[in-house]
């Protein structure tokens, strides 16, 4: 960042006409993304949904009239997002503008400001034009699993849930924690947590994009648990389901099931540990366990773990379908050397790479502190060439 007082220099002249630059690019690629997500299309189709909304007989139907409700909030939600950067883009081009015909290089830093304001709107926008799977609109539940190597793989587990939880609040969306197992000295067994969007009855996309977090991810670094400063190679397991809608038809028998209530550890307060509030329900025929913790009540926390077995199970369905390349590791003798999909490697260089998309950055950082997009662009362009 420039100080205000050397604006006029000749370096930051050049830097001012680089920003204009800049503003130009974002314009086309917005231009160009109006047509990749087919906007005219899409504003016909809700003309189209609000006629067939407006007529008597539009709920007699409710299975098409859900579908059509959804459409319509799905359409209404792009293309507002893309009027939104429309607007931003022209009105801060018009500012450039103005700035550079008066010589006010004082707004340099409000400029370059907002041009990173159009990168953060943009990508996801980008990135949702690639997404089209049948649930890729749906809120995400994930759950990260601790491989072997006891202290450093539950710090791992922990380190993996922030990048997720940081790259969630840079989106804009919430984090729920509902379930986790501490380890020993530091970090999580095992953690699960809802990833949300904030705003009611619009689509978010959040486990469409983060598809691309299935599977086992490895660090190498100087562990800070080793007296002797040796570097240490661990894994963890990230699994990635859809938050499903209450009505999802998945028949679940009581006598399918086992309810254990149990007081809440770890963070809470006190009364989440004097009162047993946690509920688990074990489904017994597939023995999938769902367990929630999160809330007070233990009402709610039975709701919730009801949901997630739900989500469970529906995956467990597609997963006899799902090509292997997108195979889930629920079992810990998976998650080891061989079976990484990306490695993070903080010692003797700085490298995360992708080994799936050979994607590779030494930012790693940035990686670690949720600026995760780009990974997750690059698996959604090698996974449309890889589709069969």
């Amino acid at each position: 960042m420039i100080d205000e007082k050397e604006i006029n220099s000749k370096a930051d002249l050049i830097d001012w006409n680089k920003e204009g630059e800049s503003i130009l690019w974002y314009r086309n690629r917005i231009n160009i993304l109006k047509d990749t997500m087919r906007y005219d299309a899409k504003i016909k189709k809700i003309s189209d949904f609000e006629i067939e909304m407006a007529k008597t007989d539009f709920w007699n139907d409710q299975n098409n009239a859900k579908s059509i409700m959804s459409q319509l909030n799905d359409f209404k939600s792009q293309c507002a997002d893309w009027n939104k950067l429309y607007i931003q883009v022209n009105e801060l081009l018009e500012l450039y503008k103005l700035a550079s015909a008066d010589g006010d290089y004082s707004l340099y830093k409000d400029i370059e400001s907002e041009i990173e304001k159009l990168a953060v709107l943009l990508f996801p926008l980008e990135l949702k034009t690639k997404l089209g799977g049948k649930y890729d609109k749906n809120d995400a539940i994930i759950t990260i699993h601790a491989g072997a190597g006891g202290t450093e793989a539950c710090d791992w587990v922990a380190m993996l849930m922030r990048m997720y939880s940081r790259w969630a609040e840079k989106q804009n969306y919430t984090v729920d924690i509902i379930y986790s197992a501490d380890g020993e000295e530091t970090g999580f067994k095992n953690i699960t947590m809802i990833i949300k969007g904030k705003a009611a009855g619009a689509p978010h996309y959040i486990y469409g994009l983060l598809n691309s977090e299935i599977g086992v991810h490895r660090l190498v670094r100087i562990s800070p648990f080793d007296t002797n400063k040796r570097r240490h190679t661990t894994f963890a397991a990230v699994d990635i389901l859809p938050e499903l809608e209450d009505d999802i038809e998945i028949s679940i028998e009581e006598k399918d099931i086992r309810i254990d209530t149990y007081r809440s550890s770890g963070a809470g307060g006190q009364h989440v540990n004097t009162t047993d509030s946690a509920v688990r329900i074990t489904h017994i025929p597939t023995g999938i366990i769902a367990q929630s913790q999160n809330d007070r009540s233990q009402i709610k926390n039975r709701a919730i773990a009801l949901k997630l077995l739900k989500a469970r199970l529906h995956e467990l369905e597609i997963e006899k379908q799902r090509a292997t390349y997108e195979k889930h590791y629920n079992e810990k003798g998976s998650i080891e050397w061989g079976n990484q999909i990306r490695s993070y490697v903080f010692m003797p260089y700085q490298m995360v790479k992708d080994h799936r998309t050979g994607y590779e950055t030494s930012q790693i950082t940035d990686i670690m502190d949720g600026d995760i997009n780009k990974c997750i662009s690059h698996y959604l362009t090698w996974k449309s060439k890889n589709k069969k």
